[in-house]
């Protein structure tokens, strides 16, 4: 299995190395390109998950296509052969794991919504009651659902932890309109697709939404609904009470912990089995999404 874990394309303007995707300036749209790196606690892992990023890219596409009647997008195309010029050249590295976007102007904050108590909101609930200011009921356990799905946005890091806010301060960086809009849709999302999944065996306890603006009209961007930008859970496995079976990279982390990791770089090399079962619950969790297997 070839793995890619960073792109090399000198013909190309590289605005940008995530800590999994790499972005690209062309003709003046934007070629996102997701490698199969990843991170665990803000640290990117030495060892690449092969197809990985070709689950992220495709899973996107497919919710962008899914999601459409509610909210527009910034895809353009993820067919290399329609790429431009530029891009024929490396056209087998952008295969399936690459998206032509518009440019947009993101908004600050990620736009995060929980339907289940799981994460810094179940840490923030065990002390206060609440989850991003918000009062939730009492007596709740680790992975209840919670009564209606909540809107939780964060700041967006350039390093380190986003840092969760309230609504009010939401509505402070970005203005009440545009608050109640993201908000708003973001729920609306989640619902459409949370119903979607669970009927496929997955249930999305939380995910995150990013969005930008493109003159006035406001676009749903980056990544949507993958294993990297949300909690998926394998529904026949659910109970509250207790952490839950995963189908994002909480297995990794898991294994992170236990071998006693510090959580600063360097990261450890993962062993090959481990980079196996991980690859296994991404492509798991496309095959439940989308009812293919992933083209490799």
């Amino acid at each position: 299995m070839k793995a890619l874990y960073e792109t090399n394309f000198p013909g190309l303007k590289l605005l940008h190395r995530g800590k999994v995707r790499d972005l690209y300036e062309v003709d003046g749209d934007l070629l996102m390109v997701a490698t199969d790196r990843i991170s665990a606690f803000d640290v990117v892992m030495p060892t690449p998950i092969p197809d990985k990023g070709k689950v992220l890219t495709q899973l996107s596409v497919f919710w962008f296509d899914f999601l459409k009647d509610l909210v527009p997008n910034h895809l353009i195309t993820a067919e290399v052969e329609d790429f431009p010029p530029a891009c024929k050249p490396y056209a087998e590295d952008l295969r399936l794991r690459s998206m032509l976007v518009r440019k947009t102007k993101p908004l600050p904050v990620e736009c995060i919504v929980r339907g289940y108590l799981a994460g810094s909101g179940l840490k923030e609930y065990r002390h206060s009651g609440t989850v991003c200011g918000i009062k939730l009921p009492e007596g709740l356990q680790e992975a209840d659902k919670l009564p209606e799905p909540i809107f939780t946005p964060s700041t967006k890091a350039q390093e380190g932890h986003d840092v969760n806010i309230t609504f009010e301060e939401c509505a402070r960086l970005i203005g009440e309109d545009l608050a109640n809009k993201v908000r708003e849709l973001s729920l609306e999302i989640y619902k459409k697709a949370a119903s979607y999944a669970e009927e496929r065996g997955i249930i999305i306890a939380d995910t995150k939404f990013e969005f930008g603006l493109l003159g006035d009209e406001l676009l749903l961007i980056d990544e949507v609904l993958t294993p990297d930008s949300s909690r998926f859970w394998p529904r026949e496995d659910y109970e509250p009470g207790r952490p839950q079976k995963s189908f994002d990279k909480q297995f990794l982390r898991d294994w992170l912990e236990e071998i006693g990791w510090d959580k600063r770089p360097p990261a450890p090399e993962l062993p090959p089995d481990i980079v196996e079962k991980t690859r296994a619950r991404y492509l798991e969790a496309y095959k439940r999404l989308t009812g293919k297997e992933l083209p490799v």
